[in-house]
């Protein structure tokens, strides 16, 4: 088997590698999505808590106290529509060109936040995405802002039950903002002013006054709360949850089920932001880079449910008789759009809120993961290309011939070699003739036919070892960048983050049945046109190559196009695509190298012979 021992090696170590990938990265966390299920089904029983029953600050800290205190849990009240919540409270709606929403004047609140631009669904008529919504609701999520009042204040301070007035009338847009105000008839007046861009990002001025006869100290606050865990990829590859980069502290990740074990965290950090994030979704509070954080992840039980949340409290600011203090935050609240988060990367990265904001690392709002080296360029190239053709799926295939150009020189090399391993075959086969008894001897006599010849033995894994890493850096793109979700290519592909909607065991949908319900077998039988198209084309690649004499060897070159066809077939289209056009471009590369070292191209008579043979 030496004259093909490193092709075979090649093939079973990425087999082995998409085998492993398979099993730690694309097959979803069992056990996390019945414990999720199970949450989601307490939910819907009932078990939400009441507006204002989540840990939000509302006790008064000692001074340099880490956080404000949590309170405890109300008793739950039965889960009301979105609908129903919003209209339970007055509001200022919030209009802009990617949000929809409101503020709720009951608490001050940003709690009413849907996507106009994203829909659920490739149906452009399909539902907005929603991201936050208020208490009482199914899924709770908003964000809030204030003081809490320093020990031995006994002023009242406003909390989830206040009601504030809007001074004016008008919707929050990105040209006009709002002014909510609240008077606590002790001497302290609260105005808060919030601006919106047009994109995902809310700026809010607090500014307290103080008429009263007695200075008083306070601690600026800002929080995130969401109630209940969501439903999760549950996919090793991305992190969902809690989020922040925090400082010396760098980047802190937090999935649910850790920060249910964990209970709470606490960081003192500067230049600093923290969040929670979906998959393409995320909301993160923004304060100055030169502000001192006291910052908390938590996770609490409110009934049969945990509440998340992420909150800051900044260093206090003493109220002097007659004067006013001023406290600054941001939020962000929307989809994770690379050009808008910005991407760190030499020389090609983009800006958006990290750098105009000067933040540290808001990149890390999007997963890039360990390999971003490969990850943010690949992301680079196929954006730069969109913008030019308008297809993602054009953008692929003209960023793997890129690759492949990239490569090249390496790729002529490990090719020249195979081709003269193929031209040296009657000799190995003459020693396996002379030596037939003698395997050592049969070695040493081959290593000295690859001194003289000059080859590498082992050459003929490069091309494969070198796709890998751009397969996985493509996989991870198409995963976890928004720009990619709903990203059609041409014909039947509507979403090339998604796996091929056509299914040859239904026919291609002329049967009204999903082979992919099967349990346990199911996500293999996502048979669709692409992934057929892609094993042909390996198919075609073996091919190329001379048929093996040993039979075990034939056995692995035939069947190994199909079980790939199949592992595939799962994955998203855009990746099948760019698999198949890579074996193509592969074959092309491959059969001009053999040609220019003096090799047959016995592609025709290879599959001349596999068609006889099965005709016989």
């Amino acid at each position: 088997m030496t004259d093909n021992r490193n092709t075979i090696l090649a093939v079973i170590l990425s087999g082995l590698v998409l085998i492993a990938w398979q099993y730690f990265y694309n097959v979803p966390q069992m056990e996390k999505q019945r414990a999720q299920q199970q949450a989601q089904s307490e939910l819907q029983k009932g078990s939400t808590p009441q507006p204002g029953a989540s840990p939000t600050p509302g006790s008064a800290p000692q001074p340099g106290a880490a956080q404000p205190s949590t309170p405890a849990a109300s008793p739950p009240q039965a889960v009301v529509s979105r609908e129903t919540a919003i209209a339970a409270s007055p509001r200022v709606k919030i209009e802009t060109p990617r949000i929809a929403g409101s503020i709720s004047l009951k608490g001050g609140r940003i709690d009413d936040i849907a996507l106009v631009q994203y829909r659920e669904t490739v149906d452009p008529k399909s539902p907005p995405i929603v991201l936050y919504s208020p208490s009482g609701t199914a899924e709770p999520y908003y964000a809030e802002f204030g003081w809490v009042a320093a020990t031995g204040v006994t002023a009242k301070m406003p909390d989830a039950q206040t009601v504030w007035q809007q001074e004016g009338s008008g919707s929050l847009t990105p040209s006009t903002p709002v002014v909510l105000k609240w008077d606590n008839g002790d001497g302290l007046t609260f105005r808060r002013t919030i601006a919106v861009d047009d994109h995902y990002l809310f700026t809010i001025k607090d500014e307290v006054s103080n008429v009263g006869n007695a200075p008083v100290t306070l601690y600026p606050f800002a929080l995130i709360s969401r109630h209940g865990a969501p439903h999760v990829s549950g996919y090793y590859i991305l992190h969902e949850g809690l989020i922040g980069y925090l400082g010396e502290h760098r980047l802190q990740e937090y999935a649910y089920s850790k920060i249910d074990e964990a209970k709470q965290v606490n960081f003192k950090a500067t230049n600093g932001w923290l969040g929670i994030t979906d998959k393409y979704w995320a909301s993160a509070l923004l304060p100055d880079t030169n502000a001192q954080l006291q910052a908390r992840f938590s996770s609490n039980p409110v009934g049969k449910v945990h509440t998340y949340q992420t909150d800051y409290l900044l260093d206090p600011v003493t109220v002097a008789i007659g004067g006013t203090a001023t406290a600054n935050a941001r939020l962000f609240a929307g989809a994770k759009e690379a050009g808008v988060v910005g991407i760190n990367f030499p020389l090609a990265g983009l800006g958006g809120y990290n750098k105009a904001l000067g933040l540290n690392q808001f990149d890390l709002l999007i997963d890039w993961g360990w390999f971003y080296f490969l990850t943010k360029p690949m992301f680079l190239g196929l954006d730069f290309f969109f913008r030019f053709f308008g297809n993602f799926g054009v953008s692929i295939l003209l960023v793997t011939v890129i690759v492949k150009l990239l490569f090249f020189p390496l790729a002529n090399k490990s090719y020249a070699s195979m081709a003269k391993m193929k031209s040296i075959q009657p000799q190995l086969l003459a020693l396996k003739e002379r030596y037939p008894d003698d395997k050592v001897k049969q070695q040493q006599e081959m290593m000295e036919i690859y001194r003289k010849e000059k080859i590498n033995p082992v050459a003929g894994c490069l091309p494969v070892l070198i796709q890998i890493p751009v397969f996985f850096a493509l996989y991870k793109v198409l995963f976890v960048t928004i720009e990619m979700r709903h990203a059609p290519f041409f014909g039947w592909i509507k979403d090339l983050s998604a796996p091929d909607p056509t299914n040859l065991f239904n026919l291609f949908g002329l049967i009204p049945f999903d082979p992919t319900t099967i349990p346990v077998f199911g996500y293999y039988l996502a048979l669709g046109i692409w992934p057929i198209i892609m094993g042909i084309t390996m198919w075609i690649q073996m091919k190329l190559n001379p048929t093996p004499p040993d039979p075990t060897q034939q056995i692995i070159f035939n069947w190994m196009p199909l079980i790939f066809t199949f592992m595939l077939a799962g994955f998203p289209a855009g990746l099948v695509i760019y698999w198949a056009w890579n074996n193509l471009l592969s074959v092309v590369q491959q059969g001009y190298i053999m040609r220019r070292n003096g090799v047959k191209v016995e592609l025709l008579d290879n599959l001349k012979a596999t068609f006889a043979r099965k005709a016989t």
